[in-house]
């Protein structure tokens, strides 16, 4: 019997269970995936912790690659055989799932399973957020929260190659090399260097037209300290913890400024950006523009202690579970 990673309560990594588990036969729409390997993300601790509540009991996971094992009725365009992978819904902590085939997406010759399965959620953010919520342009300059991360890598080498020039924040110098390999021309290491006064130095005081944060509570203000006036503010995580009682005015006191919190299910809902997401992605994959770099491998059975790792910044790059 298959196994996976469920939790029945939300609360700290104590709290998931590697557990069998009964798989169905593929339904209407439907396709029953092996899974190879499976995306660590923080979402998937957000998840876990109740920070966003999902219905209990639940599987774990948002991303993964794998072996099509055989296909429900009238599913066109896949067959038992082929390498796979997704992007939500939920329940990626597992060996054998079950995926609506309308989320799935064929891995490309050449992409290594681990590849696939570290960049569907991090990668396809990376696409949304630089090439939808703000199109970077040759000559621009933004800054990266969290750019030795997972989709920070990601959006780093792909920004540069766009042509843009990228501010990186890191929190160690061991980090701060990993930023620099990434595409990162300057690079800001929190411990000891203070965002803002960085940022207004590289940029001669003008601010950035953007920022990226995926950090959440400990960078928010900074952040929007950054901008130039009309600049815009792309919050797209919680690493550090929500932002809470946020008064808008605040937007209107620093230039003017623009507010977004996206996410990448909206921006791949209808099937035709899925695709889009993921043929642009896969493409600066195999140019080597992007290259994806899994720092961290784990068995699946031992997802709750890649939790403890990711949680405490041990992790570096992207991290994959091996089923």
């Amino acid at each position: 019997m298959p196994h996976a990673v469920r939790i029945y309560e939300t609360g700290g990594p104590d709290k998931m269970r590697w557990e069998d588990v009964q798989v169905a036969n593929p339904g209407l729409g439907e396709v029953l995936v092996r899974n190879t390997a499976v995306g660590l993300n923080f979402i998937d601790t957000y998840h876990r912790s109740g920070l966003y509540p999902v219905p209990l009991p639940a599987t774990l996971g948002m991303e993964g690659a794998g072996v099509v094992e055989s296909v429900g009725q009238k599913v066109n365009g896949f067959k038992a055989g082929e390498r796979v992978a997704y992007a939500n819904p939920i329940g990626a902590y597992a060996e054998r799932l079950l995926r609506p085939a309308a989320r799935l997406i064929k891995i490309p010759a050449g992409v290594d399973d681990k590849v696939a399965a570290a960049i569907m959620l991090k990668g396809m953010s990376a696409w949304y957020l630089i090439r939808r919520t703000y199109k970077v342009r040759k000559g621009d300059t933004l800054l990266m929260h969290a750019a030795a991360g997972g989709v920070g890598q990601i959006l780093c080498q792909w920004a540069t190659s766009l042509g843009a020039t990228v501010i990186g924040t890191v929190g160690s110098d061991e980090k701060a090399a990993l930023a620099k390999k990434a595409g990162c021309k300057h690079i800001i290491v929190t411990a000891r260097e203070k965002i803002v006064e960085r940022v207004k130095e590289i940029t001669r005081g003008a601010g950035v037209p953007v920022v990226y944060d995926g950090v959440g509570r400990d960078t928010f203000m900074d952040s929007l300290d950054c901008l130039a006036p009309l600049g815009l503010m792309v919050s797209f995580g919680n690493a550090s913890g929500p932002v809470t009682q946020f008064n808008p005015a605040v937007l209107s006191q620093k230039g003017s400024l623009f507010l977004t919190r996206p996410t990448l299910f909206d921006y791949t809902a209808r099937r035709e950006d899925l695709v889009a997401a993921a043929r642009d992605l896969f493409a600066v994959v195999q140019s080597k523009a992007v290259k994806v770099t899994i720092n961290q491998t784990y068995p699946l059975r031992e997802a709750a202690q890649a939790h403890r790792d990711l949680e405490a910044r041990k992790t570096t790059g992207s991290t994959v579970l091996l089923s």
